[in-house]
């Protein structure tokens, strides 16, 4: 079953606002059981492209995963991934970077763990919090120990959007493409799902005083989103505002805008040649004239 996806993608030049995009809407299955279906048709048509992206071996699939807490992201990459062969799938992390990542460019520390061809990168997280949590807490930067011709206020945004896109476009050019999916979450299902997380011991870990302190910041957070999601949204690298009230309905919508990128790739076998036609043939007699021998 396809599920349309366009009507969540952010055009380029078009204006956003959030606050106009649902974080819930009618869900695309009509029971439980025929959404773990599609969910099931999706991650075997995935594995399937995947496959198909390994032994291409053309292009990268660079997905990336944008949220605030408890939007999700951990679930999706789970559940959407589940029957991806883990050779052909790396899946990365980012958390606060360390003293020699703040050494360098704040692209740096990502940039290493790009997927290489025929594989499918995921960025739980990525090189966007720079321009998230920093604009937030623009104090942060004071730890990246910038010179003053990098730019500070507003300046410093404008250029680490451009630095962005100028990447992406990099990487589009290189044969790597780049989707990203922001989780829309509402913050009345934040606080229930927070709740659920104090209620549930098996999900205590997940909690911290610290994701109260950020949630009080969920207005600027909001602008920071925007700003970001119309100036990095591109033709070839799009932003995805993803309802992610319903967990399972986000997880389709996940699910197939993957699909549609490696769709989009028109992926196929490597055509055998006739000399690998012949080679193939002679291994074949060869074989056949072991016959049951030990």
């Amino acid at each position: 079953m396809r599920i349309e996806t366009n009507e969540f993608r952010v055009h380029e030049g078009h204006e956003l606002r959030l606050g106009e995009r649902p974080t819930r809407i009618e869900p695309v299955y009509k029971s439980k059981q025929q959404y773990h279906k599609i969910l099931a048709e999706h991650v075997k048509l995935l594995s399937e492209q995947q496959n198909l992206l390994y032994a291409d071996n053309r292009f990268a699939v660079l997905f990336i995963l944008q949220a605030m807490d408890a939007a999700g992201k951990d679930g999706a990459i789970k559940h959407v991934m589940s029957g991806v062969n883990p050779q052909g799938c790396q899946v990365y992390s980012f958390k606060h970077p360390n003293a020699m990542e703040l050494r360098h460019d704040f692209l740096w520390r990502t940039t290493r763990d790009l997927p290489e061809r025929g594989y499918i990168g995921i960025f739980n997280r990525s090189y966007y919090e720079e321009v998230l949590i920093l604009r937030v807490h623009p104090e942060l930067l004071l730890a990246e120990g910038l010179s003053e011709s990098a730019g500070w206020a507003e300046a410093i945004w404008d250029g680490r959007y451009r630095s962005i896109v100028e990447f992406e476009t990099h990487l589009n050019r290189n044969d790597t493409r780049v989707v990203k999916v922001f989780l829309h979450l509402s913050k009345e299902e934040q606080r229930k799902r927070f709740l659920d997380r104090i209620d549930d011991a098996s999900k205590n870990w997940k909690f911290s005083t610290a994701d109260m302190e950020e949630r009080k910041f969920w207005p600027e957070y909001m602008d920071a989103y925007e700003r970001c999601l119309h100036a990095t949204s591109t033709e070839s690298a799009p932003w995805y505002v993803v309802p992610a009230d319903d967990k399972d309905n986000a997880r389709l919508f996940v699910s197939q805008i993957i699909l549609d990128t490696l769709d989009s790739l028109k992926l196929h076998y490597p055509v055998t040649t006739a000399k690998k036609h012949d080679e193939l043939l002679a291994i074949r007699t060869q074989l056949e004239s072991e016959g049951g021998t030990v």
